[in-house]
């Protein structure tokens, strides 16, 4: 940080620490404490999609890695409508802990590929009794979560008092994003 940013008060990102992760399980107690939602045992990773034989060795070296795991459900590769590729883990419910290491692994895997600079988010999804949804997600770039809560249905709505209640909640439990401004709704996210 150069003087000229100290003047006018800029400061520098944060940037990922993939160990942050780790924080979800602990989160999750209190989630469900604060406002009923459990995990669903889906995950998935966002980045910008990557052509190429690079990227395909990556991609085969982390399924290779996720998908040793014996009985477990496949790791899957999809593309959304807006041109974002999603990693996406499927656990039991119960194995929230497992998924946070299958997402910290894609997560590193990439980074270590060189693909980093193309990682965009990761998430862990929460659901009520009721069928509410909800995702925690991890911006990587910044090294924060944030909650995103669509409301049931066809239209594209988020429930931003739940967003807040949640963010709350969490505060010591999680590096929350500060910025409204980056909680980016992940409509149509797999694992959500």
């Amino acid at each position: 940080m150069g003087l000229l940013d100290i003047l006018l008060g800029r400061s520098r990102a944060v940037g990922p620490d993939l160990d942050r992760l780790f924080a979800l399980p602990s989160a999750a107690v209190g989630l469900e404490a604060a406002a009923g939602f459990r995990p669903t045992g889906q995950g998935a990773v966002c980045f910008a999609t990557v052509e190429g034989a690079a990227f395909e060795r990556t991609h085969r070296e982390i399924r290779a890695l996720l998908d040793a795991d014996a009985g477990r459900t496949p790791v899957d590769l999809t593309h959304d409508s807006y041109g974002y590729s999603w990693l996406v883990s499927h656990r039991s419910p119960d194995e929230l802990p497992l998924l946070v290491n299958d997402l910290h692994a894609v997560n590193s895997t990439l980074e270590a590929g060189g693909f980093g600079p193309r990682l965009l988010c990761s998430l862990a999804g929460f659901a009520q009794d009721d069928g509410r949804r909800l995702a925690l997600v991890y911006l990587y770039k910044r090294g924060t979560f944030y909650p995103f809560a669509p409301l049931p249905g066809e239209r594209r709505q988020r429930d931003n008092a739940l967003e807040l209640r949640i963010r709350a909640a969490l505060a010591d439990e999680l590096p929350v994003e500060g910025d409204l401004g980056r909680w980016f709704p992940v409509w149509g996210a797999p694992g959500l």
